[in-house]
């Protein structure tokens, strides 16, 4: 009787121990998932506040200042990337690329990106004359841009607290806006777009192949194109999934569970869209996804603000945020 009371005072020992264990392990993935649309949101609208960040102006250099004065104060290692590369026209482009390392516990490490540019024409603007004003970029640059720095406020956060963290690479792309406006009439050049992304990751190519030089291993990226829209659809782009699938399937799963299957959908895969993802993985060799705003019922496939004037802060969505900063910043922490 009594070894039978001891018994069932070490079982509910041990189930006490399990719950505490349990709650601990629950509490660890709510803090792993915290993200703050709020904070993207200012991080945002701080960009737009320089204006248009159009490569060559000071507005673009004070921003990428502003940039890295960002990041090195949540704690990373940045590094900036200059360079050139041929634009449309047959000029050479100067390139500034922002690099940041998160040092975490786990390696290898994931690659974060968006571009921080903005698009020097309004080509889709239906007034002629407004197409050669540079575009704002609140939604199509700084939304991305933006998510990104909030993720690596929360990291900040959290290895400050002892929590561990995953090891993360940022890259932020110059003149991933520049291809081929629509009023050009000289000769076709391919490959005009994502400039800032075709050097990355060329150097990073190289790199690999140096053994003279030690580069970080990236087990995968994910990109973050045009991700404020109130009204955004993130399908699975074809090239992503193409080169990322596994990837792709994690980052819509916890989308899904998380319940923000209404952004990310699963049932179909969209048409192959030509941004930074496409050189990473091509080049780099690097699986990288595309989150990315998609739209069935427009005539480019982008929201009807894209490329004008329109792309302002009022395009820019709270809960769109929300869904994609916690999805991204979650999934990452799982691994």
């Amino acid at each position: 009787m009594f070894r039978g009371i001891q018994y069932g005072i070490l079982v509910l020992l041990l189930l006490c121990v399990s719950c505490v264990k349990q709650q601990q392990s629950s509490t660890t993935n709510s803090q792993l998932s915290t993200f703050s649309a709020d904070s993207a949101y200012a991080y945002i609208e701080a960009q737009v506040a320089f204006g248009p960040r159009v490569p060559g102006t000071l507005e673009h250099s004070l921003c990428g200042d502003w940039l890295v004065a960002q990041l090195q104060r949540h704690g990373a290692q940045v590094q900036q990337q200059t360079g050139t590369m041929i634009n449309y026209a047959g000029q050479q482009q100067p390139i500034r690329n922002i690099t940041a390392l998160i040092e975490g516990s786990s390696l290898p490490a994931i690659l974060l990106c968006a571009h921080w540019d903005c698009r020097p024409w309004s080509d889709e603007e239906e007034d002629y004359d407004q197409r050669f004003q540079p575009v704002l970029g609140a939604n199509d640059g700084a939304s991305g841009v933006g998510v990104i720095l909030e993720i690596v406020r929360q990291l900040a956060s959290l290895k400050a607290q002892g929590q561990a963290i995953p090891t993360v690479q940022v890259v932020f792309f110059d003149c991933e806006d520049m291809g081929t406006p629509t009023h050009y009439t000289g000769q076709e050049r391919p490959d005009t777009w994502c400039l800032g992304s075709q050097l990355w990751a060329k150097e990073y190519k190289l790199s690999t192949l140096n053994s003279q030089h030690s580069t970080l291993n990236i087990q995968y990226g994910i990109l973050l194109d045009m991700v404020g829209d109130p009204l955004a659809t993130f399908p699975r782009e074809y090239f992503s999934m193409q080169y990322a699938q596994g990837y792709v399937e994690k980052l819509w799963r916890t989308a899904a569970r998380l319940g923000y299957g209404r952004y990310f959908v699963r049932n179909t895969t969209y048409y192959p869209i030509t941004d930074d993802h496409y050189y990473i993985n091509t080049i780099a060799g690097i699986p990288c996804l595309d989150v990315i705003d998609y739209k069935e019922d427009t005539n480019t496939g982008f929201s009807s603000w894209w490329h004008t004037q329109r792309d302002d802060m009022q395009n820019i969505n709270l809960q769109t945020l929300q869904a994609v900063g916690q999805t991204v910043i979650t999934t990452i922490c799982s691994r």
